[in-house]
């Protein structure tokens, strides 16, 4: 069956007061129309994006993964889809969405596709329960239970005003059927707008069955149209991937305050400690411990890597080695298994082989460093000069004092000692231990006279 969705993007969201387009703001990493295109593309269908206010804005960020309609007067939802007409007139099945539904899945995008067909309908309507439905359109249906109208706030009765039942404001129709009503619908109304619901009714006097499938988690429903909703919305989605990893074998200490992004993956048995965030495409391995206030993002860690405090960028961590506490990994660095990187330590694009130990206080960019190597406390590599940046070799097994400087670029070969305090401007060859500071020269009396506070 070929199906197409639908999703509607074109409102500014005044309620939001922002500068952006409603649909760009962000639940962790993605904006929020991001999420029922997937939902949508994970079903196999093709998606259309029917924008307006920040057209261009909304284009760059979605990219050319979607086709675009555009709504260039805010005429309503009805007014929105029908931009879309030629879109949807080769296809068997439809679906129409919201841009700013965050949490819908595509499990409850299945089972409205699979209801649909299943009571051959030609066109259901998504709906839920809610504890409090002020403001919501009434699902009402017969004594038979079948759907019978969708009744606005506004134009219900007392006893319609106590249905819980709602509209969900998603739909799943037979693709002809809906071209047929978008031809039929009007905008006679106070308002003078097209509204999208008046479709069920067209389809409904033509003696076409119209349904409402419900669905349990109200959740999934939910609009984001303020700042307030969007931070709802991302609690919501944040307890939903936690849940979902604790399932899978993660230990998560503190899921209220740990912050997963929904395309991590987390091996069995990793610890997760409290104020947490892990980013973007981050793979962690099995039996990790991620320690308190760690921040990960792109980046992958094998299995048994423990890190306490530290924030890593667009890396690899080998397995078995330790980071932190305080350590900064930037972009672009390949750190080998069983490495120590201690407090106050940052690695910039470079490679650090395995079993080495850079325990504190050390600064390693532009690098590649070979396997056991030792840093004393307080080295630097001077990468770069005001200009350029200069890229350095260390060799396996080398020696570094502390108080190191090495000048870039520098190549210090296989079992060479650095002595502490040396600044090294030129390559040392194998086996050889390098001095490099001036002669300490004593001036007796001196200090006699110095001033003390």
């Amino acid at each position: 069956m070929n199906i197409k969705a639908v999703i509607l993007a074109a409102g500014k969201g005044t309620r939001m007061k922002s500068n952006k387009a409603k649909v760009l703001h962000k639940v962790f990493d993605k904006a929020i129309v991001e999420y029922p295109i997937k939902a949508a593309k994970d079903l196999g269908a093709e998606v259309c994006l029917v924008v307006g206010y920040m057209e261009d804005e909304v284009r760059t960020e979605i990219g050319d993964s979607v086709e675009y309609r555009v709504q260039t007067e805010q005429l309503g939802t009805g007014h929105a889809v029908m931009q879309a007409k030629d879109f949807i007139t080769d296809c068997d099945l439809v679906l129409i969405l919201y841009g700013d539904t965050p949490l819908v899945t595509v499990e409850t995008l299945k089972n409205l596709v699979d209801y649909h067909l299943k009571h051959n309908s030609l066109g259901t309507v998504l709906s839920t329960r809610v504890s409090n439905p002020f403001g919501y359109g009434r699902i009402v249906r017969n004594g038979f239970n079948e759907f019978e109208k969708i009744v606005e706030e506004k134009d219900a009765d007392k006893n319609q005003k106590r249905i819980t039942e709602i509209n969900g404001g998603m739909y799943a129709f037979n693709a002809a059927k809906l071209v047929h009503a978008l031809d039929k619908l009007t905008n006679n109304n106070a308002q003078n707008e097209y509204y999208f619901t008046d479709v069920l009714d067209i389809i409904s006097s033509e003696d076409g069955k119209i349904d409402a499938y419900m669905i349990q988690d109200e959740r999934e429903i939910l609009g984001v149209n303020s700042k307030v909703q969007l931070a709802q919305a991302t609690a919501i989605m944040k307890e939903r991937i936690n849940i979902q990893h604790m399932e899978n074998g993660v230990i998560i200490e503190d899921p209220q305050n740990t912050y997963i992004e929904p395309d991590v993956e987390i091996g069995i048995d990793t610890v997760i400690e409290p104020c947490c965030i892990i980013k973007s495409h981050t793979k962690i391995g099995n039996e990790c411990r991620i320690g308190y206030n760690t921040k990960i993002t792109n980046s992958i860690l094998e299995n048994g890597v423990d890190v306490e405090s530290s924030v890593i960028i667009d890396s690899t961590i080998g397995h078995n080695t330790h980071l932190g506490p305080f350590a900064y990994v930037r972009p672009n660095s390949h750190i080998e298994a069983n490495v120590k990187i201690g407090d106050f330590v940052e690695i910039k694009n470079s490679t650090i082989g395995e079993g080495t130990k850079i325990s504190h206080l050390t600064y390693v960019g532009d690098a590649d460093v070979g396997s056991h190597v030792n840093f004393g406390c307080g080295t630097v590599l001077v990468n770069y000069d005001g200009k350029n940046k200069y890229r350095s070799e260390i060799q396996d097994n080398v020696f570094i004092g502390c108080n190191t400087n090495l000048i870039s670029p520098v190549t210090i070969e296989a079992n060479s000692y650095i002595a502490a305090g040396s600044t090294i401007t030129k390559d040392v060859p194998e086996n050889t231990l390098a001095i490099a500071r001036a002669k300490q020269v004593n001036k007796e009396g001196r200090a006699k006279n110095r001033k003390t506070n």
